[in-house]
């Protein structure tokens, strides 16, 4: 059974956190149910959270509909929380940021590039909430008692990492919906084990290549040189980005084949049929990187975009993050830290891990999405599972 409460801020909206959106949801299709030919060995859950301590957090906003009316609805929207070793550690994790086109928005990424460090969650919500999510994930965090452990107790100051796509199209994005109590149930309800995917969180109201997209999320085990230890990385992704003839699964050209149907609404039409999405790419790993090896990792996801058929346009934000749980206490306040890393040249199999899982995560974002109807009744349909199985038949890219 879902769980609805309702609430001051947003009377009448459904309002779900991760544990309560899990219970009772019936198994959604994967890329891996429908045998897609993927790349790699994913991990028992094919998620983020196969990354050990990692856990994931969602708030859904989903109320009204019709006509589009500012500060009332519809409201598609939500927060996604991403903490590199979960809710109750304040300890820091070593990071690295990419910006492959910059029409978007992630905070706090200016430290993470002078520090090396993360040292709190990674969010992600809609273009317009990212100042309300960030001011409420400073305040979680004093609520809470999870100020960073590498910042002195006494002088305490944040800059969380918060990042957004624009969900305009479905969602009253000017409306602000998004509050403060919302960021906290995210975090609070942030957990291991399976992700669920599609529309829910930051993702709820989201476009991905003309097709309803959303949230999705992949892992790949990464056996070391020698059969010493395994690695594993995982990737969540926020997907709006792509037109629908850009799409591509597996290599087979899906958009093309599934062509964007007709529709008396110009400017949405006019929308999903240019580049002018974004996607916000996560990626987690437990092997033992160092910053400048991460932002090394970022890079490598863009290549996992671009097998979907995304060339990054003029109007996306195309963001990515990467974070190592390895080295626990190198964020500490003061003194020395001897910390491990792998050599530069055991990387190849990590970055082909990233690629790998990013792809996936896409795929599997559109795959757990479903047709949603929004502001001004535009609907905007779900990737059709059969009509995908036949495709890829089609190019001798499915069973």
């Amino acid at each position: 059974m879902h769980f609805t409460q309702r609430i001051p801020v947003l009377s009448l909206t459904v309002f779900l956190s991760f544990a309560a959106a899990a219970q009772g949801t019936a198994k959604k299709e994967r890329a891996r149910d429908l045998g897609i030919p993927l790349d790699g060995t994913p991990g028992p859950l094919d998620a983020i959270t196969d990354v050990a301590g990692v856990e994931v957090g969602f708030t859904t906003l989903i109320s009204g509909g019709g006509k589009l009316k500012v500060g009332v609805g519809p409201v598609r929207t939500g927060v996604t929380a991403v903490l590199p070793r979960g809710k109750a550690s304040r300890d820091a994790v070593f990071a690295g940021w990419f910006s492959q086109n910059g029409n978007g928005e992630m905070t706090g990424t200016t430290w993470v590039e002078e520090s090396g460090f993360l040292s709190g969650p990674v969010m992600i919500t809609n273009t317009h909430s990212v100042g309300t999510v960030r001011d409420g994930v400073i305040a979680w965090q004093v609520s809470r008692d999870r100020t960073p452990l590498m910042v002195p107790s006494d002088f305490f100051w944040s800059l969380p990492v918060v990042a957004e796509t624009w969900d305009g199209g479905l969602n009253d994005v000017n409306g602000f919906h998004v509050k403060e109590p919302h960021v906290f149930a995210a975090l609070d309800a942030a957990k291991g084990g399976a992700v669920p995917e599609g529309n829910l969180g930051g993702g709820t109201g989201m476009i991905c290549y003309g097709f309803k997209g959303g949230t999705g999320t992949a892992s790949r085990i990464v056996p070391r040189k020698g059969g010493t230890a395994n690695d594993t990385v995982g990737v969540l992704v926020q997907c709006n980005c792509g037109r629908r003839s850009q799409l591509t699964i597996a290599g087979a050209p899906v958009g093309k084949e599934i062509p964007q149907a007709k529709t008396a609404d110009a400017a949405p039409a006019r929308r999903r049929d240019e580049d002018v999405g974004s996607i916000i790419i996560v990626v987690a790993t437990d092997a033992p990187l160092l910053p400048q090896q991460l932002k090394r990792l970022t890079r490598r996801a863009t290549m996992g975009l671009a097998r979907t058929g995304s060339t990054s346009g003029n109007g996306s934000g195309d963001i990515f993050i990467a974070f190592s749980t390895a080295n626990p206490g190198a964020g500490k306040e003061t003194g020395t830290s001897q910390v491990t890393m792998l050599a530069n040249d055991d990387l190849n199999p990590i970055f082909a891990a990233t690629v790998e899982a990013t792809e996936e995560a896409i795929v599997n974002a559109m795959l757990g999405a479903e047709t949603m109807t929004g502001a001004n009744g535009l609907t905007v349909e779900a990737l059709p599972h059969e009509r995908l199985r036949e495709v890829l038949r089609k190019y001798g890219r499915g069973p």
